[in-house]
């Protein structure tokens, strides 16, 4: 009988005790610092700031927004950076973010340069980072991460997309403007071997610094090797003044210029008379479907213009992280990933789209053309979609992969 008291009395203390505690809330409890912090690494004020810039930051808070401000019960907040298109200054600042400010990811980037220190720094502290505005593959492939996704483009995509069309239709010889930095080196690369893979073959190539100040020594080499195509291996304002140097010049009137990463904000500083006709291939444009007009307009309003592939790119990019955390029902990296890579990306930049193991968010790409002056019927109403080109496609396949991740 006693021994029957003693438990009794044991369950009763039990009851009480779990009585006490609060209730239990792992997926509140999940969060570190009691905050999901979301930092944009974008620049502000260089030669990608019309690309990226201040409309990153935009997009970025326009998703916290429209998840609600809040995941797993806890803020979500917007920091934001400068890189000034450097990587010592560009890894300070990740570091600093990380060390003290407790921020659980990083987007965009907008430099292949910045982006590959980046990733270094995220998976040796294990946050996350979401390349926007990157064109290198080496993020995924050699240099690969279970950090790092590449979201919006790159220059295998954007390579294969205009050259092959290009060449297909007739122009056969080519020969490269390329800033020179990763960026630039990387989409030459893939656009060489896309060209001679389709039947043409390049004569030559010229390299000019970022941001560079004076184009005619370049297009003078470009208009002397008597090339059919003048590829564009640069982007932002170096591809803005490479155009109005080009036409300067007159090269247009006997070679075709071939932007390999042309934005919508290029297009609207340069204006159609310049560049229409020329083809190019994006990852969004905003007059597409029903919810990318929904996004742009909205966008618009805040910011006065159109938004670019980079920057609803990043909008889609925090919302999907968003919406791995609220599954994971923790800021944990690496159960955060996990969720990530299991997520359908269904939004208004992206419809059925994934993010693949080497870290390649795969998505479908567009090969656009440049309307005429007279055929755009309102403001930024700049392209005509000639292909959509499937993910499967776009994207180098796995089977080139380098990337230490991908089982083979």
């Amino acid at each position: 009988m006693k021994g029957k008291l003693l438990f009794a009395l044991g369950l009763a203390w039990f009851g009480l005790c779990q009585a006490a505690q609060p209730a239990a809330t792992p997926r509140q409890g999940a969060i570190s610092g009691d905050v999901v912090r979301i930092a944009v690494l974008t620049d502000m004020s260089g030669p990608y700031s019309d690309v990226g810039g201040p409309g990153s930051v935009e997009a970025a808070r326009m998703a916290v927004a429209d998840f609600g401000g809040k995941v797993l019960g806890k803020s979500v907040e917007v920091v934001y950076g400068d890189h000034q298109n450097k990587a010592d200054i560009a890894s300070q600042t990740v570091r600093a973010w990380i060390d003290t400010q407790g921020v659980d990811m990083i987007v965009d980037a907008n430099n292949s340069a910045v982006a590959l220190a980046i990733a270094k720094i995220v998976t040796e502290k294990k946050r996350i980072f979401i390349a926007g505005g990157v064109g290198t593959t080496r993020l995924t492939n050699e240099e690969c991460s279970p950090y790092v996704v590449q979201y919006i483009f790159d220059t295998y995509a954007l390579a294969n997309g205009t050259a092959r069309a290009i060449v297909k239709n007739g122009g056969k010889s080519w020969f490269f403007v390329t800033v020179d930095y990763a960026f630039g080196h990387a989409l030459e690369q893939d656009a060489a071997n896309a060209v001679r893979a389709a039947g043409g073959n390049v004569v030559g190539q010229v390299r000019h610094p970022l941001n560079a100040a004076d184009f005619a020594a370049f297009m003078l080499q470009a208009q002397a090797s008597k090339a059919e195509v003048i590829g564009l291996a640069n982007s932002g304002n170096d591809t803005i003044n490479s155009i109005k140097s080009a036409s300067e010049f007159g090269l247009t009137k006997s070679q075709t210029l071939a932007g390999l990463l042309v934005f919508s904000t290029d297009i609207h500083s340069l204006g159609l008379g310049l560049t229409q006709g020329m083809l190019m291939t994006d990852g969004w444009y905003w007059d597409y479907d029903d919810d990318t007009r929904k996004l742009g307009r909205r966008f618009f309003e805040k910011m006065k213009k159109m938004p670019t592939m980079t920057q609803a790119g990043v909008y889609s990019a925090v919302l999907s992280y968003l919406k791995s955390v609220r599954a994971a029902g923790t800021d944990d990296a690496d159960a955060v990933m996990s969720e990530l890579k299991k997520l359908k990306i269904n939004d208004s930049f992206a419809k059925n789209a994934y993010v693949r193991e080497d870290g390649r968010m795969m998505h479908d790409m567009y090969l656009m053309q440049v309307k005429k002056p007279s055929e755009s019927k309102y403001p930024w109403d700049y392209y005509n979609v000639k292909a959509v080109i499937p993910a499967e496609q776009a994207f180098q396949p796995l089977s080139l992969s380098r990337c230490p991740l991908v089982k083979k």
